[in-house]
């Protein structure tokens, strides 16, 4: 745990020594980008490995649905809420 910690922090320490590097900043970037693609595509291989998931894809593709819809009509009807509570006009 302490070296996460300490690469965390490290990181931090070298991007703000490093903030104002154009060119650093564009690599860097494209860095992030490429490594979540290839984390992407190795959990997709995983998950493709293993005949348990694969066999179970339907029901969780229905409860991530349900899931999904019942996260975003939540959050439509809270910001729905809050926007009459605080930017309603007053006559």
């Amino acid at each position: 745990m302490i070296e996460i910690l300490l690469l965390i922090f490290g990181g931090m320490a070298l991007g703000y020594l490093l903030r104002r590097n154009k060119q650093v900043i564009r690599v860097t970037e494209r860095l992030i980008i490429w490594s979540i693609f290839l984390l992407l595509f190795l959990m997709g291989l995983s998950i493709g490995r293993d005949p348990i998931i694969v066999g179970s894809l339907p029901s969780l593709g229905l409860n991530a649905l349900l899931i999904s819809i019942a996260g975003i009509t939540g959050s439509l009807v809270l910001a729905l809420l809050l926007w009459k509570s605080f930017f309603r006009k007053k006559p």
